[in-house]
């Protein structure tokens, strides 16, 4: 049976790599991009759009603001990838916000930092590939009742992707984005150059189309407002952290390639949103709440209908299904930093075969798959959620790093010291970089507030709650992670504070065949005292018993047969209550072992013909300290195997005979 599911599992996953190989899946420069800027590069497909659809209810005049809003976006922008540039250089091991919060704020708001990062890479995952779905429903408005279909389509084939490994997933995405950042690229040159009236090319057309005001805001109302657009905007900056958190997946020298990759990065996004905004807001065109996005309004009429305008549409779709991989890439990799300090499951550290961590991966796909359907797959809806977070960490981040730079100015040139997770040393012009932080700290907790505040009931309610609810599992899971290794340490222990094991195995059976004798010859060999029980139901099974058993004298010698005669259906009952006063009456404060005969089928599908009164007596025994429990296989062959061994006719009476 494990031979046909390893195959199977190599056709998928392909051949397990060596750990020493793990330099070499590392990522360079051009992948990197690929791998982690997708989703903040792939963001500009609806950030603009994100404030023009606040900005529309004063009317198509109020578009206006659109382009200065964008530059106050691209100005916050500038601030977070310089503020993460800092933290790639200070903790060139990885970890983002978790990382910088914990060395410089404490544990619980980097427990909120963690929390927050793995509900925005969560809803990367949901909101890229619901994005996508959109992209090709405005090119192929047929496909519109099939949205969440493709939506977990394409997240099924992500999955499969990233488990294949880090290097062949960053050499897949490449194209999609490069191929989108070049196709948009091209759109705003042709744009610009027909705006400008370059080259001869004719003037851009603009749209009459006159959309009345549906509200009236005055005073401190249009204020927020002006806000709220902002915050629609920020949406721009969502995954602008990830290389910060993954700078180990990068080749040598890691922090020097993670910041130059940052650097690009934050180049390129920003001249996509801004050159968008720019000729969204020229040609005046209009958000529309269903159908075509601005991004596709734009490239239809700059460049018509033609292969431009497919391929950008078809790369903007991929790229928005690719910006998932952000998603794929840190929040495993933050899981393991969350697991290894204790505060999520153990085996969430563990990496694959191909060595990514597989586990993270398949719990990531599974969460984000629910939230697609619950959202159904609409990516609109599920923007209040994915803002939050990722203003969050970015808050508590550039906070860290004020406080950072103001420990490094403590420091005198030349002097370094140990902060706990990392080791600084002083820097020139730390003030202005403390500035920045500070100014860039509260810049995006203002933000996060005014998301809370003007989303709330539009369903960023759900992260409000959500990520203290992380927070508090993150604590009860290592307040039990302590519990274990008190209980376990070694620390003071006496050898007599150890159990003794009793000279005691019990065998349950239910009938003498080579399966009991098997299990029973094993308990012989760790005991002198061994105790076959059965329970019997009737007088005709308690007869049955003891007539089978006495044909084998020999291999039963030194055995005592116990049978519980019992009046009801439930076996589990007595025999529960026959091991637990072997184990409190005759063998108080020693170890009694259990040993339980196991049928393993060859066929996958026989499993659940077998094995479950052993299954429960297991589960209804984990409770009892001073019992253990051993499992003896006995191997059933197929009817197939059975004739290949020549035996061809199957008893009439009970096979256990």
């Amino acid at each position: 049976m494990a031979i046909p599911d390893m195959k199977l599992k190599r056709t998928l996953l392909g051949t397990p790599f060596a750990t020493s190989r793990e330099a070499h899946e590392r990522l360079d420069k051009v992948r990197a991009l690929a791998v982690f800027a997708s989703d903040p590069i792939s963001s500009n497909a609806y950030a603009t759009e994100a404030i023009m659809t606040v900005l529309i209810v004063l009317g198509s005049g109020a578009l206006s603001m659109t382009m200065p809003i964008a530059l106050a976006v691209a100005a916050l922008v500038l601030m977070v990838v310089f503020s993460y540039i800092q933290t790639i250089l200070h903790y060139p091991d990885g970890g983002g916000a978790y990382t910088v919060a914990k060395d410089n704020l404490g544990k619980y708001p980097s427990l909120f930092a963690g929390a927050a990062l793995l509900v925005d890479y969560i809803l990367t995952v949901s909101v890229s590939a619901s994005a996508g779905v959109r992209a090709v429903t405005s090119a192929f408005p047929a496909a519109t009742p099939y949205s969440v279909l493709i939506a977990l389509t394409a997240v099924a084939l992500i999955t499969w992707i990233n488990l294949r490994g880090v290097r062949e997933s960053g050499t897949i995405f490449a194209v999609p984005t490069y191929a989108f950042v070049g196709g948009v690229l091209l759109v705003i040159f042709i744009g610009l150059s027909r705006s400008l009236g370059l080259f001869g090319a004719a003037p851009l057309p603009t749209h009459t189309e006159v959309v009345p005001a549906t509200a009236t805001y005055v005073g401190f109302a249009y204020i927020w407002l002006l806000l709220r657009a902002f915050s629609g905007g920020c949406t721009a900056l969502t995954g602008i952290e990830a290389i910060s958190n993954g700078v180990k997946a990068f080749k040598a020298p890691e922090a020097k390639n993670a910041a130059i990759t940052m650097v690009a990065m934050g180049v390129i996004a920003m001249s996509l949103f801004l050159g968008i905004a720019y000729l969204s807001t020229h040609m005046h065109l209009v958000p529309t709440e269903e159908g075509e996005t601005v991004l596709s309004q734009m490239t239809r009429e700059i460049a018509g209908t033609g292969i431009i305008y497919y391929w950008v549409q078809l790369f903007t779709a991929l790229i928005l299904f690719l910006a998932a991989n952000t998603g794929y890439q840190d929040f495993p990799r933050l899981s393991s930093f969350l697991a290894k300090d204790g505060y999520l499951p153990r085996w969430m550290q563990n990496r694959g075969d191909r060595l990514v961590y597989s586990s993270g991966i398949a719990v990531l796909a599974v969460i984000s798959s629910l939230i697609i359907i619950a959202f159904q797959a609409n990516e609109i809806a599920m923007l209040p959620l994915y803002a939050l977070g990722v203003m969050l960490s970015f808050t508590l981040s550039q906070a860290g790093m004020s406080i950072l730079m103001g420990k490094v100015g403590k420091l005198q040139p030349g002097e370094s010291a140990f902060t706990g997770v990392t080791t600084i040393h002083y820097e020139p012009n730390w003030r202005w970089k403390k500035a920045l932080n500070t100014v860039g700290g509260i810049t995006t907790g203002i933000v996060f507030f005014v998301l809370m505040a003007t989303k709330f009931t539009e369903g960023a309610w759900v992260v409000v709650l959500a990520i203290p609810a992380i927070v508090f599992m993150f604590d009860r899971i290592n307040r039990h992670y302590e519990a274990i290794a008190v209980t376990l340490s070694t620390r003071g222990m006496e050898e007599a504070d150890l159990l003794d094991v009793a000279n005691v195995a019990i065998v349950p059976i239910a009938d003498v065949h080579k399966g009991t004798v098997r299990a029973l010859q094993y308990a012989k060999r760790i005991a002198t005292d061994v105790r076959a029980v059965c329970v019997a139901t009737s007088p005709e099974v308690h007869e049955r018993i003891e007539r089978r058993w006495a044909r084998f004298p020999k291999l039963t010698e030194g055995i005592q047969l116990v049978i519980l005669d019992y009046d009801y259906r439930d076996i589990l009952t007595p025999l529960v209550e026959y091991i637990e006063q072997v184990d409190q009456v005759d063998y108080p404060g020693q170890l009694v072992t259990i040993v339980i005969p196991e049928f393993i089928p060859s066929e996958m599908m026989a499993n659940v013909l077998h094995n479950q009164t052993a299954r429960i007596l297991r589960s209804r025994l984990r409770s009892s300290q001073d019992v253990i429990v051993i499992d003896v296989p006995f191997h059933i062959p197929t009817a197939q195997e059975l004739r290949a061994n020549g035996v061809t006719d199957v008893p009439v009476e009970d096979p256990a005979q």
